[in-house]
């Protein structure tokens, strides 16, 4: 996996560490969760055209 996509990769866990931590603090919003399922449909496609 090149650097990019690890990097990519780590960003969209990371998200999804930050929006479901946001989520048992403040009360879940779908906005949040919008954004990181755009944030990991792209890096699964980054993942898929580097493959």
């Amino acid at each position: 996996m090149p650097g990019s996509a690890k990097a990519m990769t780590a960003c969209t866990v990371g998200g999804l560490v930050v929006v479901t931590a946001y989520s048992v603090a403040l009360g879940s919003n779908g906005w949040l969760w919008f954004g990181w399922v755009v944030l990991g449909l792209l890096t699964v496609g980054v993942l898929v055209a580097r493959a």
